[in-house]
């Protein structure tokens, strides 16, 4: 699509260019030479390039464009194919060399020209393939044309039309199945079974609440607990587990923007790994699955990508395709927020910082007490913070948490305190596999039973 070197960009093909030139030499011969004829030559040679220029400008060709992606949307470093129909819908019979803008970081954008061979109904189909380098949210266009007057004397670049966005999800690991073990079995169904068919022998019970009615009151259980004790008569089919995702930018300093495109630390990013692995780990085990952050609100509240932002709840196939585009472009809180996930100045004063791991969140936690296991994928956290985070436990059927810190040791302290609580608790850098690190988790819980300079070498080695 390019002329030559020293002549301007995008005026006029070489046939113009070549015409204008013969132009003014016909010009200067009939000035030389007094020859009208030659001037007449000239004037037209001249007028030619210039009046095709000119309606070009004046009469913009007119296309409709349809783009799609298969797959949309796409794991990163899979492949996507585009197709592209371009239909001319306005007057001109010209041919355009056209191109496809892409981001950089995808290679060369490609070009192609129009008509295509193949073109039928006056429309031409063309296909062409990318494999998408990270995740996020990346527009994938415009068609930039080039045309070309009926002679092929001028010419005139523009984009006609304004791109498509391309969502890419970050891939799944396929993670361990020996930690989940346990009371509900690998795959979360054993304790349900119980739950949803007690016996007389077997009844689940727990304490009164407020409009309870007294036909519900189980007396034994309320004489062997000293309290009123009614029947848990609901039938929970369905084994649940929340994954709790630290978005504190504190917690992942770092990353950067690029070429209109922005990305996490490797720290987040890994994260974000792990929060897609473990949902994917957990919906196939037919877990329905709760996304929370820091302070008990949706984890997806703010992320652009995310198809409903105000959900927590997701189950099945279409609750885990939501989780993937949810975390597709999601970055660390730029601001902090309150339990509400109202957005606060970008530099609050200290005193006023709402502290993650607040009464939201165990106020989110309690009303789904002992339903499922609870995960926590955790950037940096210091003492505070796990002193904060550790009564969770005791909400959860079992707790676990992923401490994701470029170094480990400086997590010793938190894991700890976590661990002490009763979570199974690791840490791990950025350079760790997240199925190594989710398979320790079981060592993690061995190690709440080592003398307490033992568990600090284990955290300070990292993952």
């Amino acid at each position: 699509m390019a002329q030559q070197g020293w002549l301007p960009g995008h005026l006029f093909t070489r046939r113009g260019w070549g015409m204008l030139a013969a132009g003014a030499a016909s010009l200067a011969a009939a000035h030389i030479m007094g020859r009208r004829d030659l001037l007449a030559l000239a004037i037209l040679l001249i007028m030619l390039p210039l009046a095709s220029l000119a309606g070009l400008r004046l009469v913009h060709p007119r296309f409709r464009v349809a783009r799609t992606f298969t797959p949309s949307p796409v794991e990163t470093s899979a492949p996507v194919r585009v197709h592209l129909m371009v239909a001319r819908t306005g007057p001109g019979t010209g041919r355009a060399v056209m191109e496809e803008r892409l981001p950089a970081r995808f290679g060369e954008s490609p070009s192609f020209r129009f008509p295509s061979r193949a073109a039928t109904g006056g429309a031409s189909r063309y296909e062409y393939r990318l494999r998408p380098p990270q995740r996020g949210q990346f527009l994938i266009g415009p068609v930039t044309a080039e045309f070309t007057d009926p002679f092929g004397l001028s010419l005139h670049r523009q984009a006609i039309d304004d791109g498509e966005t391309l969502t890419v999800t970050p891939a799944a690991v396929v993670l361990p199945r020996t930690v989940l073990a346990g009371a509900r079995g690998h795959d979360g169904i054993t304790a349900t079974r119980s739950r949803a068919n007690p016996s007389d022998d077997d009844v689940m019970t727990r304490e009164y609440r407020h409009g309870d009615p007294m036909r519900r009151v189980h007396w034994a259980a309320t004489a062997r607990h000293g309290e009123l004790m009614v029947r848990q008569e609901e039938s929970v089919t369905t084994p649940e587990a929340t994954i709790l995702l630290d978005l504190r930018a504190a917690a992942f300093p770092g990353g950067n923007h690029d070429e209109g495109v922005e990305a996490g630390s490797p720290a987040f990013e890994w994260a974000v790994v792990a929060a897609m692995s473990l949902s994917s780990h957990l919906a196939g085990r037919s877990y329905a699955l709760r996304l929370l952050d820091q302070h008990g609100a949706p984890a997806f509240r703010h992320s652009p990508s995310a198809p409903e932002p105000e959900t927590e709840e997701y189950a099945g196939p279409s609750g885990l395709q939501s989780i993937a585009e949810s975390l597709a472009a999601i970055l660390p809180a730029a601001a902090h927020r309150d339990g509400r996930g109202t957005a606060l100045p970008r530099r609050p004063d200290p005193e006023s910082q709402p502290a993650p791991f607040d009464d939201g969140l165990m106020d989110k936690l309690s009303a789904h007490r002992m339903r499922g296991p609870l995960v926590a994928v955790l950037g940096r956290i210091s003492a505070a913070d796990a002193r904060a985070l550790a009564p969770a436990a005791t909400y959860a059927t079992t707790a676990m948490a992923v401490v994701v810190t470029e170094v480990p040791a400086e997590a010793a302290e938190a894991l700890e305190l976590l661990r002490a609580a009763g979570w199974r608790a690791v840490a791990a850098a950025p350079r760790t596999s997240v199925a190594d690190a989710w398979g320790r988790l079981d060592a993690g819980r061995a190690a709440r039973t080592e003398p307490g300079s033992d568990a600090r070498r284990r955290a300070g080695a990292g993952l």
